[in-house]
């Protein structure tokens, strides 16, 4: 049997709030997540893994301690491990992280989701 499609806008539909992403993929060790950003994010960081935020709808700014850059659909940014930042903005967007990936880093805040916490989509 040959794999199943994804359709993101489906899945996008059973987001439950913002800042909690979902689950729909999974590969090597990797989650593929789906997640509504509203707002501003806490700072953090990931000490042991890189993130990588697509922006699909609307428009995510990731600020870090040095500057800022601004995601529109279509669009890419690689964190790199270690580095602090804080996204902010009203966006439909994909990660790609570590299964082992907590949402806040070393960080305790409102939006934490625990990485075992984590739903399928």
């Amino acid at each position: 049997m040959p794999p199943q499609k994804i359709v993101l806008a489906d899945k996008a539909a059973h987001i439950q709030a913002p800042w909690t992403p979902g689950i729909v993929g999974a590969l090597n060790g990797q989650l593929v997540k789906l997640a509504r950003t509203q707002g501003a994010f806490v700072w953090h960081a990931h000490q042991d893994e890189d993130e990588l935020f697509l922006v699909l709808e609307g428009e995510l700014n990731i600020h870090f301690e040095d500057g800022s850059l601004c995601l529109r659909p279509g669009e890419l940014c690689v964190v790199p491990r270690g580095v602090r930042h804080q996204p902010e903005g009203e966006a439909l967007i994909l990660l790609f992280e570590p299964a082992s990936t907590r949402n806040t880093g070393e960080q305790d805040a409102a939006f934490t989701v625990e990485a075992e916490a984590l739903t399928m989509l």
